[in-house]
Parts: structure tokens; C-alpha cells; sequence
């Protein structure tokens, strides 16, 4: 087996993990997530459940192709951060839906977020196109730490 298709193997790993860890931590239906105060900004409940279909399957396919064809720097530091920023992501759910801890699941979503960064940097480094469809998933992990705040702030 090639590193290679090993980098492209911990991709897709990750996002099945990603998927199951999401599946279990979130719980949207709970009295307390229905009665809890959103913010202005929190999207409408169909558009959640559109972005994280697309989501996962353009990590997949941003993920495979730069393990599969950037230079092998590139390709270490995608497979190390993606796992990374998935662990936190799933932290935040546990975090939020489990405890209820606003401040500690703001911190690690915003964490994710930032550390989203490098990887839509690498996608565009790599293919102007693999950035341009990766970016809406760089767009919603801050847009979800906003939101994370945002149910902070109205909680306090």
C-alpha cells in the first residue's frame, strides 16, 4: 500500500467518523435545544440539514484529491488537521447538547474553525476549484462558532 493511498484512506475515515460522531452527539429534537434562545443569525433548520450532506461529501472529495496529488507536506498536514478539526467539531456537539456548555463548546467550535483555515488554504493551493467548493464548509464551522457564541451571549 502507497502512503498515498493511505493519506486518502484517513480521509475518508475521518469523514465516516465525522458522520457517526455527528450523528450520535447531535440532538437538535431535545426539549432544551427548542426552547433555548437562537440568535438573529441562526439559519433556518432545512439549510442545516442541506450543508451537512454537502459538507461531508466535499471533505471527502477535497480531502482524496489532495492526498492523492498535492506535494507530500501538503498532504501530512491535511491528514493530521482534518482529524483534528473533526475532534473538535464532535467535542462541540457533546459539549452543547450533552453538559450544555455553551462557553466550552464556543471555544472548541471556534478552535475547528480556525484550524479550518490551513485546510481551505491547502484546497486552493492545490485547485482554485477544490478551494471554491470546499469554502462553504469554512464558511459554516465559523458561522456555526458565531452561533455558539451568539447562544452564549443570550444565555447569560
Amino acid at each position: 500500500m502507497t502512503w498515498r493511498v493511505l493519506a486518502v484512506s484517513t480521509v475518508i475515515i475521518t469523514v465516516l467518523l465525522y458522520i457517526v460522531g455527528s450523528a450520535i452527539s447531535v440532538s437538535t429534537g431535545t426539549s432544551w435545544y427548542a426552547t433555548l434562545d437562537k440568535p438573529a443569525w441562526q439559519p433556518p433548520s432545512w439549510f442545516i440539514g442541506l450543508i451537512w450532506p454537502y459538507n461531508f461529501i466535499v471533505i471527502a472529495v477535497v480531502g482524496s484529491v489532495i492526498a492523492w496529488n498535492a506535494a507530500p507536506l501538503r498532504v501530512l498536514v491535511f491528514v493530521i488537521v482534518l482529524p483534528v478539526t473533526v475532534v473538535l467539531a464532535i467535542a462541540w456537539a457533546y459539549l452543547f447538547f450533552t453538559p450544555h456548555q455553551l462557553l466550552g463548546s464556543a471555544i472548541v467550535l471556534t478552535s475547528a474553525a480556525v484550524l479550518t483555515v490551513p485546510l481551505t488554504t491547502l484546497a486552493f493551493r492545490e485547485r482554485w476549484w477544490l478551494g471554491l467548493i470546499f469554502l462553504p464548509y469554512q464558511l459554516w464551522i465559523a458561522t456555526a462558532a458565531s452561533l455558539s457564541w451568539g447562544y452564549l451571549a443570550k444565555a447569560s
